[in-house]
């Protein structure tokens, strides 16, 4: 299917509405993250108010009727919306160029350690002007009565930091062209998150999702469940259930009590979609978490001097491991695609190999356009400050490690949430001590960590991958989803940038989500502050655990290799301190209990019947996420917590 006019408009139209509706959702309520997965509820829910207009203009204006390509290319607009009104990008950025001036201090020294390393034309404060500066206290506190938004100090660095983010989001587009076919015809990977909306576009007589009794009985509860929670914060006289159990919190003694956070977050959603998966995965998921909240246990009782973990919720020991296994894990999944990457390059050089013209750029563009995007955000970094050869090595782990890793954990592994647990600076030193790295590249990787690295939740490289699948599942070129993807992005940007701006400079970012506009805007900065102050990173033992993760990543490996049926997954092991196994290891649990019991007792004629109902409880929670967000804006009441925090 070639580019619809009519598509392209109506996903303009969505592309305000989604932004708006995450903006207030997750940094005014601060209760709903409706944007920040991979899968995110607010396209679920536009996706679904988009069928109900569709099929009301098949029944009373036919010649109006979107098909489902031109429904696909919609959703892939309202997706990459979401996502960069999110922690995929502005979420992350806006904080960031405002939060070093309003919380600096004389006691954090913040004037004198950065001040002097941060070029001018990257915020819209003067570096040499001191702290407290209007365009940041008014953020935070709020416009007084006569004054105006400050929007042309904003116009600059947002401009320079948008060249780098375009640098990195075409990588990820040169990146996802190439890989495609490896991913999805060699290896056949599932996509899962593309299963949902396409069973909600594909609507067929006799076979439509929202017509089987079982979609609305899984949808009842979740529905259910928030909206009693929903109202219990209307009136505390009714009943509430909690979706959040720390159990963590019900040890009080070592080596117990030595166990980092672990929770149990109760999520009918989750568990619809993570009935999908092969249980292989899940049981490789939830298991390797437990064993990390074991080894805590283990460290303490054998009274292991404690490494503290910089950027999870782990021991160090653990924590270190799975960052090793980051890297071997690339180097594994580089391997299996060697012949295609290969193939590739040969046309890239001599023209030799396949062309692939049917691909959403050609593999020799896509070759040389990695090559001059990656160029393109190194030499912005060094011209930014950072040395050449630290902005090489942030730039590649970023993009070959986290993002690959986290891209094969939803598309193989179908994480609706892509949170990583290091930053290339935790990895660099195991071997180089922060303070050596100096001043202007310390400044710079707390920048470059804040945008990009640590955070990566909301990530649009994931976007393209599941853009081009859902493409072939509904008939779209995938050269048509390279201009939809563009167009998306063009106009995204700018309207989430003005709506983030406009609500903390008229509520006062102080009073908002206090996760993105008082810690995680702040938090590198903070950290290697104290690194040029002299204190140092407890590393004893760091880089063997480093090692020993790589060593077991390459046994999982090469077990699911040789042995058919081994139960074990490396992606279980390597996202095993991960945010996204804190947050889903129990509704994967209860997925992977209720699937193997349903296949061994009813085979897979039941488990084939039974999805509507566990995909209608994944429809039914993300909807209701929106509901009680537009409630929330509307009658400006408290919603109820959602349990992907």
């Amino acid at each position: 299917m070639s580019l619809s006019v009519r598509a392209l408009l109506v996903g303009l139209v969505g592309i305000p509405i989604v932004c708006l509706i995450v903006s207030w959702a997750e940094l005014v309520t601060g209760q709903i993250m409706i944007g920040f997965l991979q899968l995110p509820p607010v396209a679920v829910a536009a996706l679904f108010v988009l069928m109900l207009l569709t099929k009301a203009a098949r029944r009373f204006a036919p010649r109006f009727a979107l098909r489902p390509g031109e429904i696909a290319v919609v959703y892939c607009m309202l997706l990459l919306a979401a996502m960069v009104s999110s922690r995929g990008l502005m979420e992350d950025l806006l904080p960031m160029l405002v939060g070093i001036n309003y919380y600096a201090n004389p006691g954090n020294r913040w004037e004198d350690l950065f001040y002097p390393y941060i070029p001018a034309w990257a915020v819209p404060w003067q570096p040499g002007g001191g702290i407290h500066q209007f365009p940041a206290t008014a953020f935070y506190e709020g416009l007084r009565e006569g004054e105006r938004l400050p929007w042309a100090l904003w116009v600059r660095p947002l401009a320079a930091w948008l060249i780098l983010v375009a640098a990195i989001f075409a990588a990820f587009l040169c990146l996802a062209a190439l890989i495609r076919r490896q991913w999805s015809d060699n290896e056949r990977l599932a996509y899962p998150l593309v299963r949902l909306p396409v069973e909600m576009i594909r609507d067929q007589p006799g076979r439509s999702f929202f017509s089987n009794p079982l979609t609305w009985v899984g949808f009842a509860i979740p529905t259910l469940l928030f909206g009693l929670n929903g109202l219990h914060n209307w009136n505390p006289a009714l009943p509430s259930i909690n979706v959040e159990i720390v159990i963590s919190n019900y040890f009080g003694s070592r080596p117990w009590s030595d166990m980092s956070f672990f929770a149990a977050y109760i999520s009918p959603g989750s568990v619809g979609f993570f009935y999908l998966l092969p249980t292989e995965l899940l049981l490789s998921f939830w298991f390797f978490h437990i064993l990390v909240k074991a080894q805590d246990v283990i460290y303490s009782a054998l009274a292991f001097p404690r490494i503290a973990a910089p950027h999870v919720d782990a021991n160090g020991y653990s924590f270190y491991q799975t960052s090793g296994a980051f890297f071997v894990l690339v180097i594994y999944l580089g391997a299996v695609a060697l012949p295609h990457l290969k193939a590739v390059l040969r046309r890239a050089v001599s023209r030799q190999g396949p062309v692939g013209q049917d691909e959403m750029i050609p593999y020799r563009s896509a070759v040389w356009g990695l090559v001059l995007s990656l160029a393109a955000a190194v030499s912005w970094l060094h011209h930014a400050g950072m040395s050449l050869g630290f902005a090489i090595y942030v730039v590649l782990v970023y993009v070959f490690v986290e993002a690959i890793v986290m891209a094969r954990g939803c598309v193989e592994g179908g994480l609706p949430m892509s949170e990583g647990c290091f930053t290339p600076m935790d990895v660099s030193a195991l071997v180089i001590p922060p303070v050596a790295l100096g001043p202007r590249n310390l400044a710079g990787a707390a920048f470059f960590d804040t945008l990009f690295a640590r955070d990566l939740r909301g990530l649009v490289f994931t976007g393209f991958l599941d853009g081009q699948k859902l493409g072939d599942e509904t008939g779209v070129s995938r050269r048509t989803l390279l201009y939809v993807f563009a167009v998306a992005l063009t106009v995204s940007i700018p309207v989430a940038a003005a709506m983030q701006l406009w609500l903390p400079y008229h509520r006062g970012a102080s009073g908002m989500y206090p996760w993105i506009y008082q810690r995680s805007n702040v938090l590198y900065f903070e950290e290697n502050a104290a690194f040029l102050q002299g204190e140092t990173q407890h590393l004893a033992g760091g880089l063997i655990s480093f090692m020993a993760g790589g060593a077991i990543t390459a046994w999982l490996a090469l077990m699911r290799v040789r042995y058919v049926g081994w139960p074990l997954h490396p992606l279980g092991y390597v996202l095993s301190t991960s945010w996204t196994a804190t947050v889903f290891w129990f509704p994967m649990l209860i997925a992977w209990a209720a699937k193997s019991l349903i296949v061994r007792y009813g085979g897979m004629r039941l488990y084939s019947r039974l999805r509507p109902l566990f995909l209608g409880m994944l429809f039914g929670e993300f909807t209701s996420a929106v509901i009680w967000t537009v409630i929330a804006m509307t009658w400006h009441v408290a919603a109820p917590f959602f349990p992907w925090p």
